[in-house]
């Protein structure tokens, strides 16, 4: 009978059981779809046309105006003819409406050119993508040497980071949806700064900001590429922690 005898055929089974709380599973589901239902498209249309047609138009059309402001001021892209043989990605815009704090902050209308990044083609549109990322147990280290020392701690959100940097592959992009330029609709972006999407965004923008902060006398870490150091004259200092587009900021001294 042993020769016979399998584990994984023969062994007992257990008996599972749904949880308590999905039992009355199909009641739920109703229920989100019914919710779901309720909700406007309006609040996050998906489309530039259903944006900039909807009741909430206006506070659309100045997000979308803010975002090619800041495109054109960080000399995004520059207008050309498509080379022969090549291609051109595409871009959409995105919208999202976070909400505010009633009687603190308002809410906010945000919109961003986004390319889709399944047009990439890797050897061609990106090579390397790895961008690091500051490790969890450096920012335990920093917070309990601000709380040993008593120094002075700062976190900063950096604004639109990923427009920064600098792409090193020849990419073209169509222009965006609603900003054709009027005579030159045949025209493509070529692009010279990083867009929301591309795969290599990440990496192109820590770089940029390392190169920035090695050149301005800073140390970066051997153990964690995204903690820099400086020391002043005095004995005072700065550490400095990125992740992505968030950073703290430490030191004895305010100033």
């Amino acid at each position: 009978m042993e020769d016979d005898y399998s584990i994984a055929r023969d062994r007992p089974r257990r008996e599972i059981r749904r949880p308590a709380h999905y039992v009355d599973s199909e009641g739920l589901v109703a229920y989100a779809f019914a919710v779901a239902e309720e909700i406007p498209e309006s609040v996050e249309p998906s489309t530039y046309t259903k944006a900039i047609s909807c009741l909430s138009s206006p506070n659309w059309i100045l997000a979308i105006q803010e975002e090619m402001e800041s495109l054109h001021k960080n000399r995004t892209w520059d207008l050309c003819e498509l080379p022969k043989g090549r291609r051109s990605v595409i871009a959409k815009w995105i919208y999202k409406r976070k909400e505010g704090i009633l009687g603190v902050e308002d809410a906010r209308w945000k919109a961003r050119l986004v390319v889709r990044d399944y047009n990439q083609k890797e050897g061609i549109d990106y090579d390397e993508v790895f961008s690091p990322v500051i490790r969890h147990t450096s920012i335990r280290v920093l917070l309990a040497f601000v709380v040993l020392f008593d120094m002075e701690l700062e976190q900063l959100d950096l604004k639109t980071v990923l427009l920064h940097g600098e792409l090193e592959e020849e990419i073209y992009m169509k222009q965006p949806e609603g900003f054709f330029v009027p005579g030159k609709e045949q025209c493509v972006c070529n692009l010279k700064k990083s867009l929301n999407g591309f795969k290599q965004v990440p990496r192109q923008w820590y770089k940029r900001f390392d190169t920035f902060m090695i050149g301005q006398g800073y140390t970066r870490s051997q153990y964690d590429n995204c903690v820099y150091f400086k020391q002043f004259s005095g004995g005072s200092f700065i550490s400095l922690l990125l992740y992505v587009d968030d950073t703290l900021i430490a030191s004895k001294d305010k100033s």
